[in-house]
């Protein structure tokens, strides 16, 4: 449904940070991402060497972008003119490691959509768990040029 271009046009997170190389289903309250998992994949050449597992944190954060995503698509979020920050992360559990070789589907809900968001998400590789987690996040305008 997005490509990976298509997906740059709404994060403004940039390789090595942006986790969504592509969205398959997006639903009424839902979205369906998906991340390839490779050993060329810069955070795992220290986590862990001889025994690369993409960091759990980091499936916490593609949960988040494919949310941010989600709110785009629902006419909530304008890359253009916002910003998308955590507010909260509850109820994380990290149940198999996710390994180099894997596609991973990032399947995210929406509890709640508008400037404060709720959210559940799942981590698979298959029918295989590897993650999930609740989480809030906050729209904000994006800051001016120069703010600090």
């Amino acid at each position: 449904m997005l490509d990976a271009i298509q997906v740059q046009e709404i994060l403004p997170h940039r390789y090595p940070f942006l986790f969504i190389d592509r969205v398959v289903e997006v639903g009424e309250t839902s979205i369906v991402a998906q991340k390839m998992v490779s050993n060329s994949d810069p955070i795992l050449q220290g986590h862990f060497p001889g025994n690369p597992i993409l960091p759990g944190v980091v499936q916490v954060e593609a949960m988040a972008q494919a949310a941010v995503i989600l709110a785009h698509q629902l006419g909530h979020f304008d890359p253009k003119t916002q910003v998308c920050y955590f507010m909260g992360i509850q109820e994380t559990k990290f149940r198999a490691p996710v390994r180099p070789g894997e596609v991973i589907d990032i399947a995210v809900e929406a509890l709640r959509v508008g400037r404060i968001g709720k959210f559940e998400g799942v981590v698979r590789a298959g029918d295989e768990v590897k993650s999930s987690a609740k989480f809030t996040a906050i729209i904000e305008a994006l800051p001016s040029p120069g703010a600090g």
